[in-house]
């Protein structure tokens, strides 16, 4: 269902759209149940019938089942929310599945600056690659994520992965994430972050391992980190200041 309105690019993806159907369907049943009602009891007792009206004080037990079992109900269908709701999330924030890759995430205003590993596999040496506003991975590989903000709160979303995860600065999040689907898609900001924050979005292109290699063989080993300075006035750029 979910999947027609928005691709679902990684492994937990299906695990989250999961929760989200539950939710769907359990309260689209409960709002189809009341509104019936409410219908119901409007034209069973409208006034060319009923002229009138009768006080009714909800004490009786045959008045109170009414308050009692759809709420007894109601409970339950929160219980089975939550099973799937905390499944999921212990899953995705709670676990750390073996790691194949590590890339660094920065937040800026108004831009994402990405920190892949070079050549040798590992980040935070002299031969990573910092690209501004482009996540390149591998698909099916897992990846684990240092996401850092250098000024204000950020959010770092990838709807496709059915991903998100605030940046706060001071703080070093680590999280994880693993593509199953190439292609490109949308990396938002999703959290307010100054009057630069509608324009600043980024891209992920999930690769072939052929592809990625021809990717990194293309780009010139960089620090580890583009200085701050330099990413600042990019994004600057983009936000037209």
């Amino acid at each position: 269902m979910m999947e027609s309105l928005i691709a679902a690019a990684s492994s937990y993806a299906g695990q989250i759209d999961q929760v989200t159907h539950v939710v769907a369907i359990l309260g689209g049943f409960w709002l189809l149940l009341a509104e019936a009602a409410l219908f119901y009891f409007v034209f069973k007792y409208r006034r060319s019938r009923n002229p009138k009206a009768e006080y009714i004080t909800g004490e009786t037990k045959q008045q109170m089942k009414w308050i009692h079992w759809p709420h007894n109900l109601v409970l339950l269908c929160d219980i089975v929310i939550l099973v799937f709701a905390v499944r999921a999330w212990y899953h995705v924030k709670q676990e750390m599945p073996p790691i194949d890759e590590e890339v660094r995430v920065v937040g800026h205003q108004w831009a994402w600056e990405f920190v892949h590993s070079g050549p040798d596999g590992k980040l935070g040496t002299d031969d990573d690659v910092s690209v501004v506003d482009e996540l390149h991975l591998i698909v099916n590989k897992t990846y684990k994520f240092k996401l850092e903000a250098a000024d204000v709160l950020h959010s770092f979303s990838i709807p496709a992965f059915r991903f998100k995860q605030d940046a706060v600065p001071g703080r070093q999040i680590s999280g994880w994430f693993k593509p199953t689907k190439t292609g490109q898609y949308d990396v938002p900001c999703s959290q307010m972050c100054g009057i630069g924050h509608g324009i600043m979005g980024g891209q992920v292109y999930v690769h072939t391992p052929e592809e990625y290699r021809q990717w990194l063989d293309s780009k010139v080993p960089k620090s580890a980190s583009l200085p701050v300075k330099g990413v600042d006035r990019i994004a600057m750029n983009q936000g037209g200041m």
